[in-house]
């Protein structure tokens, strides 16, 4: 299609988030105080103006809080006749006095309930959305939706199609840049529309029996290099993100940082057979009137014009594609399959350090390579485990949502790492005369291309200069086979100024679990090496031990607290496999094959995810 797909969604959320606080000026909470329920209506309107001016349709996901106001309810059927915009539900936006009265509590965040209230609360609000306006939403969403939650509004409001269920990037980090006092955490989820398992809503469906039956977009579109450094509620498509971030001219009041990102989204076409996706999730309370991010109202107004005003003109030059939500999920399901993966090659727009990452997601995994660290791969989720994840009150999970990883270079150190221990990280090591060099070490750039179904990344060759005089020149190729669960790296000896001398090559994996930056116990963890019948395995005891095997067929880690299969092969020559166990300071497993390279050969390896039961 080559044209960016848009979805605009607004709710009037008539107790927006944090706005209370604002427009009280100090005096005691009222949920119904007139000020502020006028207030948010009309930002709404705002916002709803500034998108049909420039030829834009919106999804009105209905607040809980809204299906008490008349005029809210009157807007919503106006602009559905006029404009095309859809009537949809969100589960965002559920303190009001009516909802605070029926159940006795300060939470808001659906999935946080226990079952037993998400049910109760689900039915709630549905029967009020059905009495207002004669008919179920078709569309739904929150910041988070677990996948018990899903799958009991599909079950009992079949005509749900799809819904906004996760926020990319939302954990620790987002945690941490709110004080510590943000209890939501949903880390290692797709950043882009996806179908999710009925097990767990970030793992995608790898087939209709694992389909949950609703097409997810994310609660927003993230920087994919900005928001996986840093915090992520500063970098957005969504223009009140940006000026958190201060990203803009002070004096000018020009932001091309906004525009660099949709354009960026845009450009993820090149990667996903022609398709490519956008979208802006915007409530009332970004727009307050007291001014928000050490931004006025009027720059805050400003900025979402503006914002508009370019998809508007995107549209025009024939761009772009404005959708409703359930209009994009029956695009969805028309373009794509269960097993094609989403690509993004991601460059740097807002630093001018010219890094790059590359991500990958499909039914079986998530993962993500750094070029700055020669192609490792630096965040990796086994979604073929499709990890059973209940949260909620009364489940293991209250507020952890986050799918576990294997690979996390901002919460389990990656490379670059304190004098003692190691981070997680998948890569290679080059050693010659006693010296050795990590593929960490070296910068490179990278270039997407497909062959079939097959999706691979080609490095340009870095240099290597050991200090006893060899030079030698190799590259990078990462295969992607769609619908496998294996990743394939091959590194090529391009060039030695020796030839005669032979190279000795170190792939390897250091892995741990969790979904935060402390350790999980590891004690439950079997390392194992096979070769034919011959099969030696490794307790995992903190002892520091290792094992290796020559001619291995594959090195392999067991996780059963996660459920997951972890394994290398390799092919090339004087190959041998080799595991290690970590130790209390260092909580890892490290997994590899070591081998020898000549000019002109090659060492292939393979990491297979799988469920472990």
């Amino acid at each position: 299609m080559d044209k960016l797909i848009l979805n605009i969604i607004h709710r009037p959320e008539m107790v927006p988030e944090y706005a209370e606080k604002v427009t009280g000026h100090g005096k005691a909470e009222d949920l119904g105080r007139k000020t502020l329920l006028t207030e948010s209506l009309d930002i709404f309107k705002i916002q709803q103006e500034c998108a049909h001016k420039n030829g834009l349709k919106t999804t009105i996901q209905m607040t809980y809080a809204s299906l008490f106001n008349d005029e809210a309810v009157s807007l919503a059927k106006e602009h559905h006749e006029k404009y095309g915009d859809e009537i949809a539900l969100t589960l965002l936006g559920l303190p009001c006095e009516q909802f605070r009265q029926k159940y006795k509590t300060k939470d808001f965040c659906i999935w946080m309930f226990s079952m037993e209230d998400k049910m109760a609360i689900v039915d709630d609000v549905f029967g009020k959305f059905y009495e207002r306006f004669g008919s179920y939403p078709e569309s739904t969403g929150s910041y988070y939706m677990d996948a018990e939650l899903i799958n009991y509004i599909k079950g009992k409001y079949p005509m749900v199609k799809c819904a906004v269920a996760t926020c990319w990037e939302e954990g620790p980090k987002a945690y941490h840049t709110c004080n510590n006092s943000w209890y939501t955490f949903m880390d290692g989820g797709p950043w882009a529309p996806w179908i999710p398992s009925k097990v767990n809503t970030h793992a995608p469906a790898a087939n209709e029996e694992e389909d949950s039956g609703i097409v997810a977009i994310p609660h927003l579109s993230r920087d994919l290099i900005a928001c996986y450094d840093g915090n992520g509620s500063n970098f957005g498509t969504h223009p009140q993100n940006v000026l958190r971030g201060m990203i803009y001219d002070t004096s000018t009041w020009e932001y091309p940082y906004l525009y660099n990102l949709i354009d960026q989204y845009r450009h993820l076409a090149r990667y996903n057979n022609g398709y490519a996706y956008n979208m802006m999730f915007v409530g009332p309370g970004w727009m307050n009137k007291m001014g928000r991010w050490e931004a006025p109202y009027e720059l805050l107004l400003k900025s979402y014009e503006d914002g508009c005003a370019y998809y508007g003109k995107l549209k025009k030059e024939g761009k772009l594609v404005d959708m409703t939500m359930a209009e994009f999920a029956g695009h969805y399901r028309a373009v794509k399959g269960y097993t094609e993966p989403e690509c993004a090659l991601w460059r740097d727009i807002l630093y001018g350090s010219e890094k790059q990452l590359f991500w990958y997601c499909d039914p079986f995994m998530r993962a993500c390579v750094n070029m700055d660290q020669g192609g490792a791969i630096v965040d990796l989720r086994p979604y073929a485990a499709k990890l059973e994840w209940p949260v909620g009150i009364g489940t293991p999970h209250i507020q952890d949502a986050s799918y576990p990883f294997l690979i996390q270079e901002k919460y389990r150190a990656g490379y670059f790492t304190h004098y003692a221990g190691e981070g997680t990280v998948r890569s290679a090591k080059l050693c010659w005369n006693g010296e050795e060099v990590d593929l960490c070490q070296c910068r490179t750039k990278a270039h997407f291309s497909q062959e079939g179904k097959t999706r691979k990344l080609t490095l340009d060759p870095v240099e290597i200069a050991f200090a006893g005089g060899l030079r030698i020149k190799v590259q990078t190729v990462l295969s992607f086979p769609e619908g496998e669960s294996v990743i394939r790296i091959e590194r090529k000896l391009l060039e030695s100024s020796d030839p005669a001398e032979k190279v000795t090559i170190n792939e390897y994996m250091v892995g741990c679990y969790g979904t935060t930056e402390y350790t999980e116990d590891m004690s439950s963890l079997t390392l194992s090496l096979r070769a034919g019948d011959t099969v030696e395995t490794l307790p995992y005891e903190y002892r520091c031990r290792e094992l290796s095997l020559a001619g291995a067929e594959e090195a392999a880690c067991v996780l059963p607290p996660i459920r997951t299969r972890v394994s290398l092969a390799a092919e090339g020559a004087d190959k041998a496999g080799y595991v290690k166990e970590g130790y209390a300071f260092s909580p890892m497993f490290t997994i590899g094959y070591t081998g020898t390279l000549s000019e002109k050969e090659g060492f292939t390896t393979w990491l297979r995810l799988e469920r472990a039961n």
